[in-house]
């Protein structure tokens, strides 16, 4: 498999980790869109949200269940916003399922 994030929860191309456990990783985006701008991915691949089925939604909840250990250690104390991209039409530059943890400052209300 050629999936980048899967290369690099394998160890295979370095990121500057915040938060990894046995089934999660985080780490910062190499191009932020606020001040602190993580991806938080599960180490199991799964191609999007949209692929999730009852076998696999434990994958979304190790990642969701990641996202304010990651906040905690991103010192997220006054809120951050959590996204998934699905699809081309949704802007999903990686298939691989995971989560954009954005805070760092007053979020737009408008996404776009």
């Amino acid at each position: 498999m050629d999936c980048i994030f899967c290369k690099i929860a394998a160890g295979e191309i370095p990121c500057k980790k915040i938060y990894e456990d046995e089934r999660v990783l985080a780490f910062f985006d190499i191009q932020p869109q606020a001040p602190v701008h993580a991806l938080i991915i599960p180490k199991t691949h799964v191609a999007s949200a949209d692929e999730l089925t009852a076998q696999t939604a434990g994958v979304a909840a190790d990642v969701f269940g990641a996202v304010p250990k990651v906040a905690r250690a991103c010192g997220l104390t006054r809120g951050y916003r959590v996204i998934t991209n699905v699809g081309e039409d949704g802007c999903q530059s990686v298939r691989h399922l995971h989560c954009h943890l954005l805070g760092g400052r007053k979020l737009p209300e408008e996404m776009g």
